[in-house]
């Protein structure tokens, strides 16, 4: 026999309860289960290559490190040529003049279309300094790999002064270059480079500040130089460069020569 009336109204009322109870749980369960899923997945936006820190040793015998690629260093001169506004990626790198290039792929049969684009050639090395004594880890590409055995290692690679050399550098090599260019052996490389080109005037710093040595030998502090430089723009005197210098020893390099005529 059918139940009756009231006793089917009361089983739908235990229905309805139990059903009411048992919604908060699940919900309760798959917001849990979310929270979790979504806490063991490290989202990054815009790519899905790992990040990859630059960490380097320290210099034996100074306490001067290797600047960072990407930290702010306010003591090194700003890159002249300015961040990079394309492919970010390459401020942070040797990549030389290397950039995402975009082109098509075209069908042989139908010749159609479909846009591509081809990424350079990276690599993450560790390259040989033998001014710091250490290898320096860094992105390259391919190229510039062999651009720096080419030019006969990292330090003869970022020492070059011509401007395509310099612009080829990047944020990054312009850090290192400074970093290089602060070691003892740079340092006097340079002294003798410029020893051999005949240039007198040399500027050292001091302890009681910038002193300058003069043609004749002697020494006389900035200060000094630039008041008497002050002076003489002051009473617009005339500067004479080289002139009494090439009288005295007979050095011919300053002097102007009449054309030869034929």
């Amino acid at each position: 026999m059918p139940p009756s009336l009231p006793l089917q109204s009361s089983l739908r009322a235990s229905a309805s309860a139990s059903a009411s109870a048992s919604k908060p749980s699940s919900s309760i369960s798959t917001l849990l289960s979310k929270t979790l899923l979504s806490s063991r997945i490290t989202r990054r936006a815009l790519t899905t290559t790992p990040l990859l820190q630059y960490k380097q040793p320290p210099v034996p015998g100074s306490s001067l490190p290797i600047p960072s690629a990407r930290a702010p260093c306010p003591e090194i001169p700003p890159y002249p040529y300015g961040p990079r506004p394309f492919y970010h990626q390459s401020n942070t790198g040797l990549y030389g003049s290397a950039a995402i290039r975009f082109g098509n792929n075209v069908s042989e049969k139908h010749n159609v279309k479909t846009r591509r684009n081809w990424r350079p050639n990276v690599h993450h090395k560790r390259l040989w300094s033998e001014s710091l004594n250490v290898f320096v880890s860094t992105r390259v590409t391919a190229r510039v790999l062999r651009t720096i055995d080419k030019a006969g290692g990292l330090d003869e690679y970022l020492l070059k002064s011509k401007p395509a050399r310099v612009k080829d550098l990047g944020p990054w090599g312009w850090r290192l270059r400074w970093r290089i260019m602060q070691t003892p052996v740079v340092r006097e490389r340079f002294a003798r480079e410029r020893e051999a080109l005949g240039l007198p005037m040399k500027v050292e710093e001091e302890e009681e500040g910038v002193m300058a040595t003069l043609p004749d030998g002697s020494t006389v502090s900035g200060e000094a130089l630039m008041a008497e430089t002050d002076r003489m723009l002051s009473d617009e005197a005339v500067f004479e460069l080289g002139a009494r210098e090439a009288e005295e020893t007979g050095d011919k390099f300053m002097r102007e020569e009449k054309p030869v005529k034929e």
